[in-house]
């Protein structure tokens, strides 16, 4: 597979990486706490118009956008939450069913998991957790791509993106990217549906 030359005004993406981490980061809490509930509160429009049986949700590492607070009335209305898990670094994601009584772990990375007997589920919806994007609906994430195998998988599961909008960026994608179907940011009018 031929590596792809980036175009020389667009960023790299190791070091926008680094950036957008940073950015988010620095955020003041209250600040953030504030743009989680309306991030959150979006989605959760988003659910009442979109059946959906079963949604891959994420523990938020690096100060990712934090919608635990939104968990247990997704759950209570009957939607099937699940947390993703990394098998293999070349697989997608597994989902594991999750509950807000179930007990979770660390896996290798400190990521938060369900414990290793909890059913498996393929998510109908996911949320994913984005550091930056484009006005393509192309994640960036960590670099492992995790949620790229795991949406090229079938049937492919909807995936919206959560993001802050000061995270917006100009970046080209490469040929394993998989637009998702909308990004969710704390700004209605800044959201890609």
């Amino acid at each position: 597979m031929t590596a792809l030359i980036p175009h020389p005004t667009m960023p790299d993406k190791s070091a926008l990486r680094h950036q957008l981490t940073a950015l988010r980061r620095a955020l003041d809490a209250d600040l953030r706490a504030q743009w989680d509930a309306a991030i959150g509160e979006q989605v959760d429009i988003w659910l009442t118009t979109h059946p959906i049986r079963s949604l891959g949700v994420y523990w938020p590492i690096r100060a990712e956008p934090d919608l635990r607070a939104w968990y247990a009335a997704w759950s209570r209305r009957g939607v099937q939450l699940a947390l993703p898990v990394v098998i293999d670094k070349d697989m997608p994601l597994q989902f594991l069913t999750w509950a807000e009584d179930s007990q979770l772990n660390k896996d290798s990375m400190g990521v938060m998991v369900p414990h290793a007997d909890s059913p498996t589920v393929r998510p109908d919806a996911l949320l994913t957790p984005c550091i930056g994007y484009n006005r393509d609906r192309i994640r960036l994430g960590y670099g492992g791509g995790f949620y790229d195998r795991t949406l090229a998988t079938t049937p492919r599961p909807i995936a919206l993106g959560i993001a802050y909008s000061a995270t917006l960026r100009d970046f080209a994608a490469e040929a394993h990217d998989i637009a998702l179907d909308a990004i969710v940011t704390e700004q209605p009018d800044a959201s890609l549906w």
